[in-house]
Order: C-alpha cells, then sequence, then structure tokens
C-alpha cells in the first residue's frame, strides 16, 4: 500500500532536513527531527551525542526535551515528531512514554531501527500507549544526506592516511654502513674483496659464525 503524504507533512519533513545539515556543519552524524502540534512547529534538535558528550543526545530526543519543557509536560499526546532517520530502542521508547501520537521517518536504518527494520518496538501489544508510526517520507533525500556524509568521511580519512604515508616516506632516509658497499651484506665475499659481486636470486649465503651467538 502506497502511503500518501499531505503538504504539512513534506513542509515538517523538510524543516527536519535543515535540521540534519545543522549536524553535518558541525561534524555530527547528519539526522535531525522536528515536533509539531496542531500544524505549528513546537521544537527542533539534530544530533549532538559527540559535541555534547551525551549519548543520548539523539535528533529526537534533543528535540523531545525542548518539546516537554516549553509545553511544561513530560507526556506530549497531542504531538507529532518528524525524524530523517528511523528511530532506535531509545529513541523508541522515550516517544512511547511521552504518549506521542504519530512519529514520521525518512531513512530505514537496517541496523539498529526499531520501527521495524530491526525490532518494532512501536507494535509491541504489551506497551499500555501505542503511538502511530509511519516510515517513508522523503526517504531518497533523508538517505542521500547520510550518504553524502559517510562518503566525505571516508575521502577525509583516506586523504589523511595518504598524507602520513607520505609524510612517514619523506622522513625516512637510508642508514649507510662505513665500509659496507651497496646491496652487500658484512661477511659477504663482496664486502671482503671489495667488489660488488651480486649474490643471484635464490641462491644461499654462509654468514660467518660470531663465537659470541649460539650456533
Amino acid at each position: 500500500m502506497t502511503q500518501t503524504w499531505s503538504p504539512q507533512d513534506e513542509a515538517a519533513m523538510r524543516l527536519a532536513l535543515s535540521q540534519a545539515q545543522n549536524a553535518w556543519l558541525i561534524g555530527e552524524v547528519p539526522v535531525g527531527a522536528v515536533i509539531m502540534r496542531a500544524g505549528q512547529v513546537i521544537a527542533t534538535g539534530y544530533n549532538r551525542p559527540i559535541t555534547t558528550h551525551d549519548p543520548t543526545a539523539h535528533a529526537e530526543l534533543v528535540a523531545l526535551r525542548h518539546a516537554a519543557q516549553l509545553l511544561e509536560n513530560y507526556r506530549l499526546p497531542d504531538c507529532e515528531l518528524f525524524v530523517t532517520l528511523e528511530p532506535c530502542a531509545m529513541c523508541a521508547m522515550a516517544l512511547l512514554h511521552a504518549r506521542f501520537k504519530r512519529v514520521v521517518f525518512g531513512a530505514r536504518d537496517a541496523k539498529t531501527g526499531s520501527a521495524g527494520s530491526v525490532v518494532d518496538l512501536f507494535a509491541q501489544a504489551q506497551l499500555n500507549h501505542h503511538t502511530l508510526v509511519q516510515g517513508g517520507l522523503m526517504e531518497d533525500a533523508c538517505g542521500q544526506v547520510l550518504r553524502d556524509f559517510f562518503a566525505e568521511r571516508r575521502a577525509q580519512k583516506k586523504a589523511e592516511r595518504d598524507a602520513m604515508k607520505a609524510s612517514l616516506g619523506s622522513s625516512v632516509e637510508p642508514v649507510v654502513i662505513p665500509g659496507l658497499v651497496p646491496g652487500t651484506l658484512p661477511g659477504s665475499s663482496a664486502h671482503a674483496c671489495g667488489h660488488d659481486d651480486h649474490i643471484p636470486a635464490g641462491d644461499a649465503m654462509e654468514l660467518p659464525h660470531h663465537p659470541d651467538l649460539p650456533l
């Protein structure tokens, strides 16, 4: 069944995408969220766990905290949340505890998605509140932001590795042993006789025994 979206739904997700761009600008995974009530924006949020040193600072929870403080209520039964990426288990349970009326997400998360991709916490019949959850709103646009972000990060990491290799390569200087002819080993006939005969590939050479080393 094809999901139909209202112009208000699409406008809310576009705002969530702009919040995801804010996360990108500060080096966070670009996920954005918007909380609506009766067609009005109540709060917005974007990923901030790295910059705030807070593993719970996902976009949904940042927006949820703002909305709860503004409305002075830890329960938000008249609110709807729009988020660019499928909520994880932590965010899904927080939204259920807050009694959200509806949750709409864009891209699906095959690794941690808890609205149907990995598990579906919203569908648990044992829970005493059931939130309507809908996915796939502007899914391509929401997913592209994430793909572009991680492609950029991979390119940056590769550039850093290449620069490190180039730096190490230019700083290493060959060690010169006085009296040693290049291409020979100490104790070889070339070293002893002073000429540059090379040992053919695959041939063995017996090194002189040193009295201080065990046989």
